[in-house]
């Protein structure tokens, strides 16, 4: 039974063929082309990318592993650079630490008095010697001694940092040295970057030798300070001595 079913299907599909044959068929005129109709599109041909628009912005990349590393890459942002900020170059060690040069012939002369005979060179040597110095003192000085003597003396410091302040002095002498005195004081300050280490005695020694006045400068050390005091005396003085002066801020009566 199941063998006679078989056969009769195989008669069926057998009848039918021809049928579906014929409706694959299609007649083509070869000489018009008539007839001739555009194959069915192929579902599993390979797809073709479509053409972009004129306008679209679009680059192809070229390889299909570029395009992938560009699909993949993550864009980094810039920051734009920034400059730095502007700072200041003016400082308080930017200033001048020194009298400048003509600021000592100012204040000489008003110590001295304009055109005084012989104070320019007397500057002149000790500037080409020791430079421009921190500060000066302008002041005014008695003194008196036979063999042993004495001074007196007051101004004002004008330090190129510290600005303005009094000062006193005084010192023993001990010497050939006979007379008295009174002079105009200027002294050069080198090397006092603390004001406060003026205070304290300074040994040096002198020499002087006028009738009526003249002109004398002797140098004085201690530590790395340096003074060089320059006298304008008016009376009659001769001799030599050593002693030293001692600075004050106030006013003192015993020389030593």
């Amino acid at each position: 039974m199941k063998r006679a079913f078989v056969h009769l299907a195989a008669l069926a599909a057998f009848v039918s063929l021809p049928g579906i044959a014929s409706a694959q068929v299609q007649n083509v005129d070869p000489d018009t082309g008539a007839g001739w109709s555009t194959p069915a599109e192929d579902p599993y041909a390979e797809q073709q990318p479509a053409t972009p628009p004129a306008g679209d912005e679009w680059t192809p990349l070229g390889t299909a592993e570029e395009e992938a590393a560009a699909a993949t890459s993550t864009p980094v942002e810039t920051t734009p650079a920034v400059p730095p900020a502007q700072t200041s170059t003016t400082t308080p060690t930017a200033r001048n630490e020194t009298v400048p040069r003509e600021d000592i012939f100012a204040a000489a002369e008003g110590v001295f008095g304009r055109g005084a005979e012989g104070l320019a060179g007397i500057l002149e040597d000790i500037l080409r010697d020791q430079g421009e110095p921190i500060a000066y003192i302008a002041g005014q000085e008695a003194s008196g001694a036979f063999i042993l003597g004495a001074r007196w003396g007051s101004g004002v410091m004008r330090h190129q940092i510290e600005g303005d302040r009094v000062v006193y002095w005084t010192g023993p002498s001990i010497g050939f040295d006979a007379g008295a005195d009174a002079s105009k004081v200027f002294i050069l300050v080198y090397n006092l970057y603390d004001g406060q280490d003026l205070f304290r005695r300074y040994p040096g020694g002198e020499g002087r030798a006028y009738l009526v006045g003249g002109f004398s400068a002797n140098y004085l050390r201690r530590g790395d300070v340096v003074l060089i005091p320059v006298r304008l005396g008016v009376g009659a003085r001769l001799g030599v001595n050593v002693g030293y002066m001692r600075f004050s801020e106030r006013n003192r009566w015993l020389p030593f």
